[in-house]
């Protein structure tokens, strides 16, 4: 029996839920199976790598097939790298798969769960669906209606039946869970949140304060942000609390990463507000380790299809979070629970500048929230939890 991993990303790129899925694969190999991963040779900032066409990596034999390369800059383009994709990684797949193998399909490309799920039934294999986001009703809420309605049902429909097909759909959060429960009644959901890696992200580090330094941080109170903000987090709040507290010296935001809302940030242009683009994993440590406190946000539109993953970092830091979004959201929920940071409501920059100020004053308190932040990862999102959790997922799929 074998297990193979599809998305478009896989290692070495260093695209989430690349990432994500070789950590799995990596854990699963070394635990004594066959585990095979197919991808494309793109790498996520954009463009060809020249990644191998075939390589084994820590005993994952990976399979990256050739896809165009025309990246992020035109939806035709787009659309053109995800139907190759589709159409060679079908092909790889009925050439790797056989009767009784697991094969887990990421959500990415959108609906690539579909194109998995046929050639899982023609060879035999189990399906496991791996939900990072809830496509269509992702995109149809990030672009405002611009999704033809046409195409958004068509994709509901296969969506569904491949939900309907898998032995397992893995889900990120409870409320994720209600929502494909919601959408596919009778559908198979466990959860199995994503996390970080608590050995690589420590809470202090010398390395944090010469980065400090390097950023010119030295004696501010530094509000961080890192990794994407895109059409489905709230960036209209953050910039609002930063222009109230621009005449505050003291305090300054971190962007670090990219994203739709990244040319907003530097268009604005406050002198408050500090953005770059992603540091390198070997850098991410002593990057979220250098703020003094994270901001994690989503839209309350987009909760039960998205769960921010940048929170795991941030508490692996031993940092406390201010969740801008739903109150009742996935995250707020876990910053309630394990009394790790602060809550506000989507649109209040008011309370987002006020959250800011009260923790900048408070630095017995600030320091409590982050070793309860960091204590929790350890508890519920370190990655050898989650490691644990996907080894159970693969186990019940098996006895199935």
């Amino acid at each position: 029996m074998k297990i193979v991993f599809v998305n478009r990303f896989f290692h070495p790129d260093l695209a989430p839920t690349g990432l994500h899925a070789a950590d799995v694969a990596f854990d699963l190999a070394a635990a004594g199976k066959e585990v095979h991963a197919v991808t494309s040779r793109l790498a996520y900032e954009g463009g060809a790598r020249g990644y191998p066409a075939a390589e084994t990596v820590a005993g994952v034999h990976i399979h990256r097939v050739w896809t165009t390369a025309f990246g992020r800059g035109s939806l035709a383009g787009r659309a053109l790298d995800y139907f190759s994709f589709y159409l060679f990684s079908f092909i790889s797949l009925v050439r790797v798969l056989n009767r009784g193998d697991i094969v887990v399909a990421k959500t990415d490309p959108p609906l690539i769960s579909v194109v998995v799920a046929v050639a899982a039934r023609l060879r035999g294999a189990l399906l496991v669906n791996w939900f990072q986001d809830v496509f269509p009703e992702t995109a149809q809420r990030a672009w405002n209606g611009m999704l033809a309605e046409r195409f958004g049902a068509l994709a509901r429909q296969l969506r569904d039946w491949s939900v309907r097909q898998a032995a397992m759909n893995v889900v990120l959060g409870e409320r994720m869970a209600a929502e494909i429960a919601r959408l596919v009644p009778g559908a198979r959901v466990r959860v199995a949140g994503n996390w970080a890696d608590g050995e690589a992200i420590q809470p202090l580090t010398p390395e944090a304060r010469g980065l400090r330094r390097e950023r010119g941080f030295e004696d501010k109170f530094v509000v961080g942000y890192s990794g994407n903000l895109g059409r489905a987090h709230d960036c209209d709040t953050i910039l609002a609390a930063a222009r109230m507290l621009v005449d505050d010296s003291e305090v300054v935001f971190s962007f670090v990463g990219g994203g739709f809302h990244f040319r907003k940030l530097r268009a604005e242009g406050l002198p408050n507000v500090s953005v770059r683009g992603y540091v390198t994993e070997s850098r991410l440590s002593e990057s979220l380790a250098a703020c003094d406190v994270h901001l994690v946000t989503l839209l309350p539109d987009f909760e039960g299809l998205i769960v921010p993953s940048k929170f795991y970092g941030a508490a692996a830091a031993g940092r406390a979070v201010i969740f801008v979004g739903d109150p009742d959201g996935e995250i707020a929920r876990a910053i309630k629970l394990h009394d790790c940071g602060a809550t506000v409501a989507a649109g209040d920059a008011e309370g987002l500048a006020a959250v800011i100020r009260d923790l900048r004053a408070s630095p017995d308190k600030l320091r409590a929230m982050g070793a309860r932040a960091r204590a929790a990862f350890e508890r519920e999102w370190d990655k050898p939890v989650a490691l644990a959790r996907w080894r159970e997922v693969i186990a019940q799929v098996e006895r199935a």
